[in-house]
């Protein structure tokens, strides 16, 4: 029996880029109506109706076995729950999503940075080189193609916050190097969820003190935050761990690239926000810097 589209690993990886990107396009959308503390939270809640009542017995099972991982355990629940998204919505406050989506896929390369600096892995002249041609595809897009506002560091608010969001969710990648092997994947996350939105709540409690208006949110808001909740949030990682079991973490992880296209897409459709040529020249040169680390990589093997 010929297995269905909806089964395929490629197809599924594929869902999963278009779901993170539109989660940058409605974190946009909904900043004016909900604050970002409270926008991460929200959509943490709802996906975590999904995750945790699956391992509520685990959980008290293994309780010992968590309390043993704790730091490394917060560590994964702070950066991976708590940061990235909080950090993406702060961004996406004063920049596009069209930014937010370009920006992020500069993960692969801080995730490289990142794994030199703190688990000492080498770099090759030839990965060095698509470091930095990345790195200048990423101040293309934060200065506007603009070369005095790159030797000045001129850099919008929103999109400093967008790449804090970038390199938090890169730092998470690596510490994942010491995750508890003890620990299923699906109780890992559980765990991870329960201990990002405790750390959310009393941000959102400061939040909510210091808005300078009541939090009124329409039924659009609520399907949003559902949105995020069940697609980027929930079934985003499901689909995302099916296809590494299925094709390996190498290429599975390919499909992140995905994400500048759609996003740029849904962003032109639903934000009309617009194209300019500083972007097509930034994910360029970004995307050239990520060939360039792929193809030394593959070459040295």
């Amino acid at each position: 029996m010929k297995p269905s589209i909806v089964n395929n690993a490629y197809f599924l990886l594929t869902l999963t880029a278009l779901f993170w990107a539109s989660n940058m396009v409605l974190g946009r959308a909904l900043g004016h109506d909900i604050p970002p503390f409270t926008m991460a939270l929200g959509r943490w809640l709802i996906a975590a109706l999904f995750i945790v009542p699956k391992t509520l017995t685990l959980l008290h099972q293994q309780r010992a076995d968590l309390f043993k991982h704790r730091k490394i355990l917060l560590a994964l629940g702070v950066l991976g729950i708590g940061g990235y998204n909080t950090f993406a919505y702060l961004g996406l406050q004063t920049t596009t999503a069209t930014n937010g989506a370009l920006l992020n896929s500069f993960i692969p390369i801080a995730t490289m940075l990142l794994s030199w600096g703190l688990l000492k892995k080498s770099l090759s002249p030839g990965e060095n080189l698509g470091i930095l041609i990345s790195l200048l595809g990423v101040l293309t897009i934060v200065a506007k193609g603009n070369a005095e506002d790159i030797l000045h560091l001129n850099i919008n608010k929103g999109d400093f916050w967008v790449l804090i969001a970038v390199l938090d969710w890169a730092l998470y990648t690596v510490l994942l190097h010491w995750r508890p092997s003890s620990l299923s994947p699906s109780l890992l996350l559980s765990a991870m969820v329960i201990i990002g939105i405790i750390t959310l709540i009393p941000a959102v409690a400061w939040e909510l003190t210091h808005l300078n208006h009541p939090l009124y949110l329409q039924p659009i808001d609520y399907l949003g935050l559902l949105y995020m909740g069940i697609f980027p949030g929930y079934l985003s990682y499901v689909f995302y761990n099916r296809g590494v079991a299925e094709i390996g973490p190498s290429k599975a992880s390919l499909f992140i690239h995905l994400m500048p296209v759609f996003g740029t897409v849904l962003a032109f459709i639903f934000l009309h926000e617009s194209i300019h040529f500083y972007h097509l020249l930034g994910i360029g040169l970004i995307m050239t810097g990520i060939l360039i680390t792929m193809w030394i990589k593959k070459t040295i093997r």
